[in-house]
């Protein structure tokens, strides 16, 4: 495995995007085990497009318009429902031990999702894979398979940092309403910035 690709992973998946906004969100909103959570549901979301790529589905959305508009704007779609959720959750970053913890399986399914929903994130797969195996060379599909599970593990490992990091100053960030209320803004403005780059994002 080439420094080349770990540098090139590394830099993809620490580059703030939907998931690390979700990641952040979930643990400002309910603490270091909902961000692990969330950055474990956030990877999971990445299966389905490497499995695409190496499966040549990337190259039907790829030729494809309607096929890449369509997974396109329910992934728009989504983004602006998570921005509107956040906006009217104002108890989500409240602090209060004694409330019940969020729903393991509607975390990881919503990280899930906003990966899912990304064609972006396949096209990327078609794009970068290849540059680090032939498909031409022998067991080239056990290779893009090792290079896809590397790059997920790098992508939980950082997901994670960034939501246990936001974990860490929950308390002193929610403990203030005027913050907890421009948090949510930001959170939920993030997320319509998302999607609005995505709804313009070309082929």
């Amino acid at each position: 495995m080439s420094i080349a690709f770990l540098l090139t992973t590394l830099i993809v998946v620490a580059t703030p995007g939907t998931g690390v906004i979700y990641t952040l969100a979930a643990g400002l909103s309910h603490g270091r085990r909902a961000s692990v959570v969330a950055a474990f549901g956030c990877t999971l979301g990445i299966v389905p497009h490497m499995l695409a790529t190496i499966t040549g589905v990337a190259a039907v959305l790829h030729t494809s318009a309607v096929a890449f508009q369509t997974l396109k704007y329910l992934g728009v779609a989504y983004l602006l429902y998570m921005a509107w959720a956040t906006l009217r959750d104002k108890d989500a970053l409240l602090v209060e031990d004694e409330k019940a913890p969020r729903s393991t399986t509607r975390t990881i399914v919503s990280g899930v999702l906003i990966n899912i929903l990304n064609p972006k994130l396949t096209m990327f797969f078609f794009a970068f894979l290849p540059q680090f195996v032939g498909f031409d060379e022998p067991d080239s599909l056990v290779r893009m398979l090792e290079l896809s599970a590397v790059f997920m593990l790098l992508t939980f490992a950082v997901f994670a940092a960034y939501g246990i990091l936001a974990a860490s100053v929950r308390s002193h960030v929610t403990s203030r309403p005027r913050v907890m209320t421009w948090m949510r803004r930001v959170f939920a403005g993030s997320f319509v910035s998302l999607g609005a780059k995505l709804a313009f994002a070309a082929r």
